[in-house]
């Protein structure tokens, strides 16, 4: 019999519109996320290395917005901020800022095993050098329509900085922060987020991926959360948290306290998305946008991947 396991994944929320492109490669994408997480997990693996796992497949994938995908700043540079969280013991790990890793995931994986919790920076980067991570040269993350976007928005003297998944951009090209939750065999949850950021942003600029309780969280005793959308509202918010509070505090469902968490950074003019898993192994896919890149997978039954609500 096959041990009980549960991962969903999730490439951005926003999403491009209806028969404006090709989504077959982005379903490929979700699906290898996937396939490279449960193979974590099929063989008894932990939750935190499933995550782990999924979200460097997707900073591998070029058409998300993270790692080789990553989106440029206002100074034509990429700044990528990662999070992982393991809810069987809270510890978590991060960075924010990094300009040189090929999977910052992994890199705020190795935080998580150090003193400290979140890296920025300069500061992150010697400490990858430290712990013998390879530093790829700036060529590695450049995609042609990144560039593009950057230049687009630049022209758009009513808008400062952008999401990747957000209009007026190219509808043809809105995918934003990537993220991983999983329930394993033992019934541990974990968490893992990764994100370029926003089109344009100012330099050192950080959202809420990064941040435990906002971005991400994870606990046994409720549910895994990584979050994708306008990250000052999701900061503002503390929405990876207030849903574990909302299920841990008043009884709530995973399903509803992740919806009502939604409908505050909606309330406060933001928008985007979460995935979570309970520990019954309930998933949760809510978003508050036109759509969502998303996938999961059970024990036993074939991975599912969707983008619209249909």
């Amino acid at each position: 019999m096959t041990a009980p396991y549960t991962l969903a994944v999730h490439g951005g929320a926003g999403t491009i519109a209806r028969g404006q492109t090709d989504v077959a490669p982005y379903h490929a994408g979700l699906r290898a996320a996937l396939a490279a997480g449960e193979a974590v997990l099929a063989q008894g693996g932990s939750a935190l290395d499933a995550v782990v796992a999924a979200v460097r497949a997707l900073e591998d994938e070029p058409l998300f917005n993270a790692g080789r995908g990553s989106v440029y700043t206002s100074a034509a540079q990429h700044e990528m901020d990662a999070a992982v969280m393991n809810g069987s013991t809270l510890s978590a790990g991060a960075v924010a800022g990094v300009r040189t890793l090929r999977n910052p995931v992994q890199l705020a994986r190795t935080v998580m095993d150090s003193n400290f919790v979140l890296l920025s920076g300069d500061g992150a980067e010697q400490f990858a050098r430290d712990h013998g991570f390879e530093a790829m040269p700036p060529g590695y993350f450049h995609t042609d329509h990144r560039l593009a976007q950057l230049h687009q928005l630049q022209n758009e003297a009513s808008v400062s900085m952008q999401m990747d998944h957000a209009a007026p951009l190219d509808e043809t090209r809105k995918f934003g922060t990537v993220g991983a939750v999983a329930l394993d065999s033992a019934g541990h949850l974990a968490s893992a987020v990764s994100t370029g950021g926003m089109t344009n942003k100012h330099p050192g600029r950080i959202g809420d991926s990064p941040l435990v309780g906002a971005g991400i969280y994870a606990n046994d005793q409720s549910c895994a959360v990584s979050a994708t959308g306008s990250g000052e509202y999701f900061i503002r918010a503390c929405v990876a948290h207030d849903i574990h509070a909302r299920m841990a505090y008043a009884g709530a469902t995973l399903e509803a306290a992740s919806r009502a968490a939604l409908a505050e950074v909606g309330r406060l003019g933001g928008e985007g998305g979460v995935i979570a898993v309970d520990r019954q192994g309930n998933i949760a896919l809510p978003y508050i946008s036109a759509g969502m890149y998303r996938g999961w997978v059970r024990a036993g039954e074939a991975a599912q991947t969707r983008i619209f609500e249909d």
